[in-house]
């Protein structure tokens, strides 16, 4: 047994108190993690206001996760207490099913979710399945590494399945906690990128971070003078946009990839896809595999998300932050 010390809410759009609940006897496969930081996700926020209809209550969001191991199971070979991990969005996967066996463990129909019917890293400890504590390397800065588990993986992924190379010209949808990382990384990958954005008091950020140029993504003049040149673009927002514009962006063969959760169903025209020979995809985060690589990347090219750190009894304070759309550009609890 383990008592852990957390921060809950108890209803939709609820504050955070604290609470303290107690975990079973630790099983075989399992390990603790003592958190010393955790990011701050807008899905923590759509969990705790139950936006997606999933939510039970009381809630401890956090997933987002860095600290250390203080616990193990018996059948777990490769780590050991005082190593360093990070924790996602992904708490467990059945290590069996088709998806686990080729490597593709966040495919899993049957994984378990940080934040899902169990809690999270807004505590002292959380608990996981080691195919889901990733290691952290040597060199890679603790406090800024909580967010690259959820939105840097969000983000680097697509690159991945997408194909993108570094001679190809790309666009980024929606400048925020998943946008600015993915210009970080596609800048890196040498790519040149071009970003939309609604907000004209973000350009010089938006250039700082790695852009070639900033479009205003109101301006139909602005998306007409990018026809049919990238290709590939990557949607972080999650509001119904004019699809057809950014379809029209991509060059033939280009790819448009959603990793944004739009609520409402996208409308996508037939005949701009035919014409061009265009696709359209989305994905969840990655695999344990894929995000260890992306871990190593990050430290390769000091790629680190852009932070605003608040102690973990602030929560509540960093959600009204996060709530009025003043983030620049993720929230971390420190422990």
């Amino acid at each position: 047994m383990r008592t852990v010390n957390a921060f809950a809410v108890n209803q939709p759009k609820g504050s955070f108190e604290k609470f303290t609940y107690e975990l079973p006897d630790l099983g075989n496969e399992q390990l603790d993690i003592k958190v010393t930081y955790c990011g701050v996700c807008h899905s923590d926020l759509s969990m705790v206001n139950n936006e997606w209809g999933m939510t039970q209550y009381p809630i401890v969001p956090g997933h987002e996760v860095v600290g250390e191991i203080v616990a193990l199971g018996s059948e777990v070979k490769h780590l050991k207490v005082g190593d360093k991990v990070g924790l996602g969005w992904y708490s467990e996967s059945c290590m069996h099913c088709h998806e686990c066996m080729d490597g593709s463990h966040h495919l899993c129909s049957n994984s378990e979710q940080t934040i899902v019917g169990r809690h999270g890293g807004f505590a002292n400890y959380v608990r996981a399945h080691w195919s889901w504590a990733i290691p952290l390397p040597k060199d890679i800065d603790m406090a800024k590494a909580g967010p690259l588990l959820c939105g840097g993986i969000t983000v680097f992924n697509p690159i991945i399945i997408s194909g993108v190379r570094p001679t190809d010209k790309v666009g980024v949808i929606g400048i925020g906690g998943l946008g600015h990382m993915a210009i970080k990384f596609l800048k890196h990958w040498g790519c040149e990128v071009i970003a939309f954005s609604s907000n004209a008091n973000k350009k010089d950020e938006i250039l700082a971070m790695g852009a070639s140029k900033v479009i205003d993504s109101k301006n139909p003049a602005e998306l007409q003078s990018i026809k049919g040149q990238l290709n590939f673009i990557l949607n972080t927002a999650n509001a119904t946009l004019d699809w057809n514009s950014y379809l029209v962006a991509l060059a033939p063969k280009g790819k448009f990839h959603n990793v944004g959760a739009v609520l409402e169903p996208m409308a996508i025209p037939a005949f701009t896809l035919l014409s061009g020979q265009k696709s359209v995809g989305g994905s969840p985060l990655g695999s344990p595999a894929l995000t260890q690589t992306m871990l190593d990347f990050c430290v390769r090219h000091n790629i680190y998300p852009t932070v605003e750190e608040f102690p973990m009894e602030k929560v509540n304070e960093a959600f009204k932050h996060l709530e009025s759309g003043k983030a620049r550009f993720r929230i971390v609890l420190k422990n």
